[in-house]
Parts: C-alpha cells; structure tokens; sequence
C-alpha cells in the first residue's frame, strides 16, 4: 500500500512504544491549551464558543491521519478568527441567529478544504511566496492591533457597536468615558492576562493559560462574581455534533468564496512557514504539498461537524515539542481529552468568565505582533518599511480581507517594482581585485577610453526594455561618445520577444550614431532564444562574447576609435 498520502498509516506502522508515554503527556500538556484557546479563538470569530472545541477535535484528527509532520499542531488561531468574523458577521448581522453563523463558518471550512487540497494535487504550493516577508510582518502587526482593539470591550465588561479598527477604538473610548466598565470583569481580565505574561516571560514551561483560567473559574464561584456583572460562557451542549452538510444560500457563496482564498492564502503561508521552523529542529524534510493535503483535510473535517477554518499554531506546536511529543499520537490524545470533557463533563467550563477568554485573546495578539521586526526593517532597508507600513496600515483602517489584498498586492507590486526599475550600474577594473567591478562599490576603478561597460542586473523583458534602452540611449549620447557599450549580461537570465525586437532596434540606432552594441557572458539558454527569435540576422555574432575579457581584447584589437 502506498502511503505517501496518508502518513499517518506509515507513521502508525513504524511507531516506537518508548514514545508511548511522552505523546500521552503531552496530548495532556496540550489539551490544557487547545480547550480555553479553542474556546477564546471561536468567539474572536464571531461563534458559539463550543465551537471552538469542535473544530479543535476534527482537526486534529484528520490532521494525524493525513499530515505529514510528525509534531505540527493545528487547531483555531488567532490570525484567522478576524478574518472569518470578517466573512459571516456581515451576512449574519447583528444579533443574528447563532446556527446560521455557525453554518456560514462550516461551509468556509469546507472551502478552504477545497481549495487547499486541490491547490495540493495541482502542486500550487508555490502560491505561499505571494505574501513577502515585509507585507506578513505588516499584516500580522496589524492584525494583532485589531484584535486587541477589539477585545478591550469585552475585557471591561462591555460591548461595542463598530466595524472598523477607528469605530470600535472609538467606541471602547465612548464606553468608558461613559461608565460602562464592570470593575469585577476588568480586575479578573486583567488578573488572567497578568499571569499568562508573567508566567510565558519567566516560566514558560509552566501552562500559564490554565492556571489563569481555573483561577478565573475559581475566583469567580467563590465571590459570586456574575452577580456583579461578570459575564461567563455557561453550560456547554453535552456531547459531540452530529455529521452535518452545513447549507447556506446561493447569494452567500460569492462572498464566503472570496474570504476562503483569503484565508486559504494566510493558512499556507502560516503552515509552511511553522512547518519549516519545527522540521528543521527535528531534521525532518518539509513537504509542502502534503502539508496542503493535511491541513485541506483537517478543514473539511472541521467543517462537516460544525467547525470552522484552522491553521497551524506555532505555540501549540512548540507547547507539544517542549512536552516531549513524538508523533502525532499527542494530537489524537487532545482530540480524546476534549471528547471526554464534552460527553461527560461539559459543565466543567459554565463558569469560565468572558473577560478570561478575552484575556487569552489579548496575550495571543500580543505574541503576534512584532514590532522589533519592523524596526529591523526601517533600519535594514527603508523601502521594504514603506510595504510593511501600508500592509499594517491597509489591515488597521480598511478591515482584514481588504489588508491581506493589499499585502497579497504589495507584495506582486514589489517584484514587479524591481523588474521594472533593476539595478543597473557601470563596471571598471579596480587596481585591488581581478576583473571588472561596480564603479559604485570601486569608484577609483580604472575605465578603458571609448569603452562602456553596463551591467543591468534583471532579465529582459516586456517590463523593463524601455528602461534598457533608455539607460543604453542615455550612455551613447554621453561626451565624449563611447566607440562601444559593452553589456555585461551574466546577470540577464532571460529575453522575451519584446525586449528582442527592443534590442534590435537599439542596435540599428547606435550603428546610426557610431556607436556598436556588443555583449559579454550571454548565458547559453538565452542564446538559444535568440537563435530562435532570429536575432543573429539582425545583430551578427561578432556582437557576442564569451568573457568581459574577450569583449575587451576585441575591443583594443578593432573598436579604439581612431
């Protein structure tokens, strides 16, 4: 049987007993995160907080099955939670019924299944690369900003009225000036958020968020605290949801399709990058496609039980890694541990208060943002800031699907931005080192009279040609007038038709003017491409060389000008 598809199987077979009892302990270590995070992320998506354990359960175990990663865990994340509240708030409305955001979120679950395992058959992995560094350290920034706006409200023991990151800054302020803060929610929110930070910072092996929440638990029974305006979940529904077809009408599909390749662009992007990070601790290989396949099914689970979208985490994972965790038995033992506390134990959690939950939200957008990356890149390389900043700042004021467009479009803006405009310099022969060099790095780089030498570091395309020829232009009318332009073209990788037909006529141009185009170091493949496109008829073969050096020894036996 092949197993390349399911690894699970492959990982079952070849499982060690010694691991044994570390999975066991971490499944438990993990399941003390995965409840109030399942249940905090669920609400942070605008859902019933059980959800949040649904979907944690489904996914985990279709993830040990199909995904490829020994220790990857998954589950609902901060990043996304926004970004499906983004999709089903505006079709729910305010004060909508809860089964029908429940089924909205369900049916972009399966979406998102879709289309990351077809993007995984189709080998599409590649789509990752779309969002640069800079635009992902831009949108999570901002995203973490969003998300801890709005928390604050339900932090304080309020509720506000606002889309947008300003209306509901805006509207937080308003509730506060105007009294609305329930002292008892703010004292234990805060509390909990005080120990979650202390404990990560100072003791991060120590389950900083359960000890918070069975503190908040605590504290709230023993000083009757929703008689002072606390609110808390209460009870949970006994049990496990039923297979369910979420349905859903044919005017929401348009929307809901859009926000599952938003979503479905931030989830690869996330697992790939999480799955490098711990593979290369354990010297596993990434599979990117499988990955798509893992966590494509982990979705589709998720959402014919009532689930919604899931990522990777990378604090989960490193939560099960630091607990000892071999395989993905440690996942499937969280999925069991959450199954027990819902059949046989829901009310564990009815008293859990709303301002906790919040509060493991807060600590989770804090870990989040990254500010000192930002300031990595104002210092490292200003241009790449400016993205970072309009991706923070397209999440920040225009919402969190228009911020990863923006980011997704920054992004592809910016690689065309440098095909477009590439570098581009003149080269000499410095007395220090052998050959010939940028006169911007060797500014005192010997040139030989009548002879430029231009390097322009991008392939040559429909893109950049008019930029080619203007730069080429700019050197032949130069005083005094060079004999010949030497293009150093180890860096040109490539030459479509249009900067062909460019090439051709520049050639004739300068001709015109005294001036002959020659180029040096041609790779073979373009070369070829320019047998194919006919150019040697145009431009003899004699315009092409080897080396810089022959070009050169050419150049001082025939082209010095008399």
């Amino acid at each position: 049987m092949n197993t390349d598809w399911v690894p699970g199987v492959r990982v079952a077979a070849t499982y060690e007993r010694k691991w044994l009892p570390r999975d066991v302990l971490a499944g438990i270590v993990l399941t003390t995160l995965l409840v109030p995070q399942g249940m905090a992320y669920a609400e942070l998506a605008g859902l019933p907080a059980i959800t949040g354990l649904y979907t944690s359960v489904l996914c985990l175990l279709a993830y040990a099955v199909f995904g490829p990663s020994r220790i990857l865990v998954l589950g609902p994340d901060s990043s996304l939670g926004p970004m499906i509240a983004a999709v089903i708030l505006p079709i729910v409305v305010s004060g909508g019924d809860p089964a029908k955001a429940v089924a909205l979120a369900s049916m972009l679950a399966l979406m998102v299944g879709a289309m990351m395992t077809v993007a995984a058959v189709a080998k599409l992995g590649f789509v990752a690369d779309l969002l640069s560094r800079p635009t992902q350290l831009g949108y999570v920034n901002g995203l973490a900003l969003t998300i801890l706006i709005g928390q604050l409200p339900k932090l304080f023991g309020f509720s506000v009225d606002g889309e947008g990151l300003l209306a509901e800054a805006a509207g937080f302020v308003r509730g506060v000036a105007d009294g609305k803060t329930v002292p008892a929610a703010l004292a234990i929110g805060v509390g909990g958020l005080i120990v979650i930070l202390v404990l990560r910072r100072w003791l991060p092996k120590v389950p900083g968020i359960l000890i918070a929440v069975v503190g908040a638990i605590v504290v709230t029974v023993w000083f009757g605290l929703t008689e002072r305006g606390v609110d808390v979940v209460g009870p949970l529904p006994q049990g496990f949801p039923p297979f369910t077809i979420p349905t859903v009408e044919w005017s929401e599909l348009g929307l809901l399709a859009a926000g599952a390749l938003g979503i479905t662009l931030v989830s690869l992007t996330d697992t790939i990058s999480t799955a490098s990070t711990f593979a290369g601790r354990t010297g596993q290989e990434v599979r990117g496609n499988q990955e798509m396949i893992g966590i494509g099914t982990a979705n589709l689970a998720a959402g014919l039980f009532q689930g919604f979208p899931v990522s990777t985490s990378g604090s989960r994972t490193a939560v099960a890694e630091s607990a000892g965790a071999r395989s993905q038995l440690t996942g499937v033992v969280g999925a069991a541990a959450i199954t027990l506390l819902l059949v046989f134990a829901p009310g564990l959690l009815k008293n859990l208060p709303q301002p906790m939950l919040a509060a493991v939200v807060i600590a989770a957008s804090l870990s989040l943002a990254d500010a000192a990356g930002m300031r990595r890149l104002w210092r490292q390389r200003r241009t790449e800031f400016v993205l970072a900043l309009a991706a923070f700042l397209g999440v920040a004021l225009l919402g969190v699907l228009p911020g990863i467009a923006v980011a997704v479009g920054l992004s592809v803006l910016n690689v065309f931005r440098r095909a477009w405009w590439p570098y581009r310099t003149e080269l000499g022969r410095p007395d220090e080192v052998a050959g010939y060099h940028d006169v911007r790095v060797y500014p005192d780089a010997e040139r030989i009279p009548g002879l430029v030498m231009f390097r322009f570091d991008a392939p040559l395309i429909f893109a950049n040609a008019r930029t080619f020829r203007d730069e080429v232009r700019h050197l032949a009318r130069a005083e005094p007038k060079p004999a010949w332009i030497l293009v150093a073209a180890e860096p040109i990788t490539d030459v479509d038709t249009t900067a062909a037909d460019m090439l051709e006529d520049l050639g004739a141009e300068l001709d015109d003017l005294g001036v002959r185009l020659v180029f040096a170091e041609l790779k073979s493949p373009v070369l070829e491409k320019l047998g194919r496109y006919k150019m040697h008829e145009s431009l003899d073969p004699a315009r092409f060389h080897p080396t810089i050096e022959s070009a050169v020894a050419a150049y001082r036996t025939r082209g010095i000008p008399a």
